[in-house]
């Protein structure tokens, strides 16, 4: 290289350097953000479902969210969903619709037809053959596809994911982390080349849930660095109701990983999904609060609340809606720095209950009950010798209503007792089953 071209490329190569700085260190005085999942809105209003803001008046949902300190929406994406319910035309019209009234927005691309989660991560029907080359490839066409489709409608993503909860890899079993470190990692890179190659400015994240488990973070992290894959950001969940801690606790234990991510990695963390029970509006503001604080402090950009939208809404019971007048609870006064110390409007909650029906049965019966609290419920099926033939549940239930069937094999005729225990109360059912 001649003298000349090679000060100009040392010349252009600084430049370069101090840009990629001004990009990629974050300014000390950017906005906190206040996030919310309505991925289920757009079906919720075909079904009929209205909003109201907190003084009772009907208003589109996301203007009540804004009316909260909302000021960014998450979506999730699936590649072929039943129903078209989070397919791409889908998850375009409702980014244009929260672009358009000012909202920053997040696609979360679970890369399945359904739901992706720690316990599920199916690939897509269209994928199901495919060699892990080919797998690449189908996985960046997607999401280059869906991500050029918003951008020719005028929204750029600020942040999208690539996966969701991957806390065993995604697109089982060929990116099974546990078994496939190196193949779940080339995944993760091959979304952030499909995103960057749209937008440079859009920021890759990568979700796992349990943010109180730093182990479960170390241990991917580390896998996925040490096969060279790239992120932006580090997405967790925090949901003291599914860990069974409490809330202060949970995100207590949330800040360190936060922290520990952060000074490990060199990295920026969000808080992509966290959710309180509904029905329980002003420990929900505390946690919320708690947790927008702890964020805070560990440096944190921002905090996203899953699906609070919903009332009555498919069993979902984390929501922050009021399900009988339609408003928001005080939950949401979490995203406007206000504590909340009582509330006018408690939703309703159901006692205790338990039934058997059909009984006596032949071949199934429904054990159905109802929880005033969430509480660790175990039922349990003995014969008329005391001796357990079944267990049907065994785990912590949320508040409402629930039911579960029992539909016996290589089990004889007969007295039967079903067994319930929940929150230090017991209840038995006699049964008989008829062959």
């Amino acid at each position: 290289m001649r003298e000349g071209s090679a000060s100009q490329a040392v010349a252009l190569g600084l430049l370069a350097l101090s840009l990629l700085s001004v990009v990629q260190v974050p300014s000390a005085n950017a906005q906190f953000i206040n996030g919310a999942d309505v991925s289920w809105l757009p079906q919720m209003e075909a079904a009929g479902y209205v909003f109201k803001n907190r003084y009772g008046v009907q208003m589109n949902c996301l203007d009540v969210l804004k009316e909260e300190g909302i000021d960014a929406i998450r979506i999730r994406a699936w590649v072929d969903p039943i129903g078209g319910y989070c397919g791409t035309k889908y998850v375009t019209k409702l980014a244009r619709e929260a672009d358009s009234l000012g909202f920053n927005v997040l696609i979360d691309f679970h890369c399945s037809d359904t739901w992706a989660d720690p316990g599920h991560q199916t690939i897509p029907a269209a994928w199901s053959d495919d060699s892990l080359p080919q797998l690449l490839t189908q996985m960046y066409n997607y999401i280059y596809g869906v991500m050029d489709t918003l951008k020719s409608v005028g929204v750029v993503p600020k942040w999208v994911q690539v996966g969701n909860e991957t806390d065993n890899g995604m697109l089982w079993p060929l990116g099974e982390a546990s078994t496939h470190m190196g193949n779940f990692a080339e995944m993760i890179d091959t979304g952030y080349a499909a995103i960057k190659a749209v937008d440079s400015t859009t920021q890759v994240i990568v979700h796992l849930s349990q943010g109180n488990n730093d182990a479960l973070y170390r241990r991917l992290f580390d896998g996925l660095r040490s096969y060279g894959a790239r992120w932006d950001i580090i997405g967790m969940s925090v949901y003291p109701a599914w860990v069974n801690l409490p809330w202060d606790e949970d995100d207590s234990l949330a800040q360190i990983t936060m922290k520990d991510m952060i000074a490990r990695y060199h990295t920026k963390v969000m808080v992509v999904e966290a959710g309180y029970i509904y029905d329980q509006p002003v420990r929900a503001n505390h946690f919320l609060l708690d947790l927008i604080a702890k964020t805070k402090a560990a440096g944190g950009l921002g905090v996203f609340y899953w699906e609070p939208e919903c009332y009555n809404w498919q069993n979902y019971q984390l929501g922050a809606w009021d399900p009988r007048s339609g408003e928001p609870t005080v939950a949401m006064d979490a995203f406007l720095g206000t504590e909340a110390t009582a509330v006018d409007k408690s939703p309703s909650v159901p006692g205790y209950s338990f039934s058997v029906y059909p009984n006596p049965f032949n071949p199934s019966t429904t054990i159905s009950y109802s929880l005033p609290l969430p509480a660790r419920v175990s039922i349990t099926i003995y014969n008329v010798r005391g001796e357990e033939v079944r267990q049907l549940i065994n785990g912590y239930e949320l508040s409402g209503s629930h039911t579960v069937t029992w539909s016996p094999r290589n089990v004889s005729s007969g007295v039967y007792f079903c067994r319930i225990t929940a929150g230090g109360r017991v209840a038995t059912v006699k049964m008989l089953l008829l062959k």
